[in-house]
């Protein structure tokens, strides 16, 4: 009888025993579900040609098909330098795991768009004084002087946005088995946000401007690789692109004076980061 009551309780306790040896023995990397993450990185961008119309009291006119380039500045302390972190391109992001698989997150891509000078394009409408800024060509083309136009958002393309990204581990295929050590994932993720640039602009020979305003709206795709090191820390590339709308840039001093454009941007993105449990 003394053996069989025995018996019976080592059964009864065996599963609890396997479930406690089974938790112990769970990598921390198995679950992401309740984890925050932080990143911080550089990009490269690159940008479809755009029309840009510009208006204010006693001018309308709009340029066509009008090219750009980024601002790069290549590996430099400035990245690390917190006094000097928005002169560089930069990603930062705050995300949280709503599940294993999903995270949502908040974030700034700090562009740079810089339009190129010098070049002829064409243009329809009219502005005060033309053909005094050495810009005035055949064919109803103009030349992008300096002294006609200078046009950037360098400080920056502030694209403030808020993403859903889907993570899947593959460190498996990888034939890696320890994910607690090292972790690949791949990601994906779509997101939308607001423009907040700081346009540089001299216009028509008028005082530079240079301030923050909220300009327009883009929407945008990504795709990367997540590589996790020792549970919390983590390097990820991305490759995000998007649309952007501004009906709303501000231009000189001038309240009445404004510009509009909307283009297409593709971003090549490297970012460090950790993730944690609070």
């Amino acid at each position: 009888m003394k053996q069989t009551l025995l018996l019976v309780l080592a059964l009864i306790s065996a599963p609890g025993f396997a479930q406690q040896d089974i938790k112990i023995q769970e990598k921390y990397t198995a679950h992401n579900k309740g984890k925050f993450f932080v990143s911080w990185g550089g990009n490269r961008e690159s940008y479809s040609k755009s029309d840009i119309r510009f208006w204010g009291d006693g001018y309308d006119f709009t340029i066509y098909d009008v090219s750009a380039h980024d601002k790069p500045k290549g590996w430099h302390i400035d990245y690390i330098n917190p006094a000097r972190m928005t002169i560089p391109e930069t990603n930062l992001k705050l995300g949280y795991f709503i599940s294993d698989h999903y995270a949502i997150s908040i974030g700034v891509d700090h562009m740079k768009y810089v339009m190129y000078q010098d070049r002829a394009v064409d243009i329809n409408g009219y502005y005060p004084n033309a053909g005094t800024y050495g810009e005035t060509l055949p064919n109803n083309q103009v030349l992008l002087t300096e002294e006609f136009l200078t046009f950037e958002h360098t400080d920056g393309l502030n694209y403030v946005t808020a993403e859903v990204s889907r993570y899947d581990d593959v460190s498996k295929y990888l034939y890696i088995n320890d994910t607690d050590k090292i972790q690949v994932n791949l990601t994906e993720g779509v997101g939308g946000g607001f423009l907040y640039p700081k346009t540089n602009t001299k216009l028509l020979g008028r005082e530079r401007h240079d301030d923050f305003h909220v300009a327009g709206y883009g929407v945008s795709l990504k795709a990367g690789i997540n590589v996790t090191f020792l549970k919390h820390f983590y390097l990820q590339g991305e490759l995000k692109g998007g649309y952007i709308n501004m009906p709303d840039i501000r231009t000189t001093h001038n309240p009445s004076d404004h510009a509009s454009q909307e283009f297409f941007f593709f971003q090549r993105i490297i970012s460090v980061g950790g993730i944690f449990k609070v």
